[in-house]
């Protein structure tokens, strides 16, 4: 009787397990995981939080809740994507929303590709009073690539110079869908939100998967905690994850303790498992960040997948440039800190080099200006490390009279110029995509960054591809920015490498008082080298602070000097004491201070600010 009674409990048991696993797959069709990707400032921040508050997640207290880093609220801007779950009830039954918000800002596309790469389904978030602009169409390419579902919104109807049917009409031209599909939404006022969650649920597809199959799931960010370890990021593609699960990371092999998984709420939420589509994050006390790949597949030891999951886009930095620490004590410091950003923030790429001024530090890879800027505030501000960064540049091969080569990645390396028989500068193809209307003003940038026009062709309607093959290093610095100024934001570029090309390139040195600056060092154009080196020397002169000697800036080309400026002692008035008498005691006065100014020249030391490497990137 007993047999039989455990044999009836364990069909039972079985029953029950096939029951809530067939639940449990029902949920998975509960899921909604989008991202939102919009042109800077389009209030996809702002909708954000509405969304939030809508749906009762959190009691929204003040602007921007997403954008938590005080960099985030000082700018106005997104600098890193935040994921949060959400639940909305939707006829009756109840949906988990996976928001996983985004960067607008071109220097950050690297993120928005991370969050596109785990989502179904993207709000393409317009706004009513600037229409579709440069990001909404990159970042739109980049989603179709992905196949996500597009769900596209109008924000800012509610301002007084909102024009909707223009705007409407500009992304039936981009996407081809009809005007009924468009939402019309307010992020600051709330109008349209209800309606926007409900095309969330009804239009983007739940997450494919089988719980059955081998755990995969995609690593897409990951963050340092002092206490914890580095917490991953994820999204279950296949399988089921539980806590206490023995994990390993596919691409570095490493093994791991699954010791906690939850969601991400404004908080991170501990839960037993996570199953196939769910959005979490996984702590396993790893203490090492070279262990944590964004991109990586975590799968499990005893079954593991045969293959990572693949589409992940690889960083490509813009900016290349020298970070210093302005102590060389801190060198470690600093690549700890370096390493710790570097999780947080996986487009930047840094590798070790030596100045003759500065010491050690790091060669490190940005995505442009802008993102150098924030990595600098965030050392800073988050690891207290006081840095030097150097002028941008990119890597040369150097061949010298007996024909050997040397790669060069900063003008401090370069040999003596009498020693160099010529030098290879890397070229790129480059693609920029724009209305027709600017197609005058970005030819004659691209001209006059020595490029050459290889293809010229109309996509559809009004906009245009335009190829050209430009030298990288005329790109690094302020291509880009100009690039959005002269086409209004329309233009977005991309580009692929095209090998090394001969070009007559100089080492343009900047001095103080007949010492070279190595950090100021750059590698120019012989064409461009003259004008280049005037404009350092003229910029320098305001932002240099005056000394009690006077301060020879000096552009020199070898021995050459091309362009110099004076910056002028503060003097004391010496002889304001002399009421009286003979000029003979002024005149004493006057050369004993002369003296003292000539001996002060001799052991003074010139301090470059922090203001003067930025400003120098920033020459027009």
């Amino acid at each position: 009787m007993s047999l039989l009674f455990r044999n009836f409990a364990l069909k039972l048991r079985k029953w029950a397990e096939k029951l809530f696993f067939l639940s449990e797959m029902k949920n998975m069709k509960k899921i909604r995981n989008f991202c939102i990707i919009a042109h800077i400032d389009h209030g996809k921040s702002t909708l954000a939080d509405r969304l939030l508050e809508t749906t009762q997640t959190i009691q929204v207290t003040e602007g921007q809740m997403l954008d938590n880093m005080d960099l985030e609220r000082e700018r106005g801007i997104t600098i890193k994507s935040h994921a949060i779950q959400m639940e909305y009830v939707y006829k009756g039954e109840t949906y988990t929303l996976n928001l996983i918000d985004t960067p607008g800002h071109v220097d950050f596309s690297y993120e928005v590709s991370r969050s596109i790469a785990a989502c179904e389904g993207a709000l393409l978030v317009v706004d009513a009073t600037q229409g579709v602009q440069a990001q909404t169409i990159s970042n739109l390419y980049m989603a179709f690539d992905h196949g996500l579902e597009i769900i596209p919104v109008i924000n800012k109807c509610d301002m007084a110079n909102a024009m909707p049917e223009e705007v409407k009409d500009e992304i039936v031209d981009l996407l081809g869908c009809d005007r009924d599909e468009i939402l019309l939404a307010s992020g600051k006022t709330g109008m349209g939100v209800e309606a926007l969650l409900e095309a969330i649920v009804e239009r983007i597809p739940a997450p494919e998967g089988d719980e059955e199959a081998p755990l995969q799931a995609l690593i897409f960010d990951s963050v340092f905690n002092s206490f914890r370890g580095i917490i991953a990021y994820f999204k279950v593609v296949n399988g089921v994850i539980r806590s206490g699960d023995k994990v390993k990371f596919f691409n570095t092999g490493k093994e791991y303790v699954a010791d906690e998984v939850g969601v991400l709420k404004m908080d991170m939420v501990p839960c037993k498992e996570l199953r196939t589509g769910d959005v979490g994050y996984i702590i396993s006390g790893i203490k090492t960040s070279r262990e944590v790949k964004v991109g990586d597949t975590i799968t499990h030891i005893a079954r593991p997948c045969d293959k990572a999951i693949a589409g992940f886009e690889e960083v490509k930095p813009m900016v290349f440039a020298g970070v210093y620490p302005i102590d060389a004590e801190d060198y470690e410091d600093l690549r700890a800190s370096l390493e710790k950003l570097q999780l947080n923030d996986a487009s930047l790429t840094f590798q070790p080099e030596s100045s003759a001024a500065l010491g050690f530090g790091f060669r490190c890879g940005f995505l442009g200006l802008l993102h150098m800027e924030i990595v600098q505030e965030r050392l800073d501000r988050e690891f207290d490390m006081s840095v030097i960064t150097t002028v941008p540049n990119v890597s040369y091969m150097v061949y010298d009279k007996q024909g050997e080569v040397q790669e060069v990645h900063n003008p401090g390396g370069m040999p003596d110029q009498t020693l160099i028989d010529h030098i290879e500068e890397p070229y790129i193809n480059a693609s920029i995509i724009t209305r027709a209307d600017y197609i005058g003003p970005i030819m004659t940038l691209c001209l006059s960054k020595r490029g050459e026009l290889q293809k010229q062709e109309f996509i559809t309607g009004n906009r245009v591809d335009i190829r050209f093959l430009l030298p990288l290093g005329e790109i690094v610095i302020d291509f880009y920015d100009k690039l959005k100024s002269i086409s209004k934001g329309y233009a977005s570029f991309d580009y692929h490498p095209a090998g090394f090309r001969n070009s007559k390139l100089i080492k343009l040195d900047i001095l103080l008082n007949g010492e070279p600056v190595d950090a100021l060092s750059t590698l120019t154009h012989v064409d461009n080298a003259y004008g280049l080196g005037r404009q350092m020397c003229e910029k320098l002169k305001d932002l240099i602070p005056r000394q009690q000697f006077d301060i020879a800036l000096q552009a020199a080309i070898g021995t050459k000097i091309i362009a110099r400026e004076t910056i002028k002692q503060v003097r004391k008035d010496v002889t304001a004491k002399c009421y009286g008498g003979d000029v003979s005691r002024k005149r004493k006065l006057l050369e004993k201070q002369k003296k003292g100014k000539k001996r002060m020249k001799q052991i003074g030391n010139v301090e470059v600010p922090q203001k003067a490497f930025l400003a120098v990137l920033k020459l027009d």
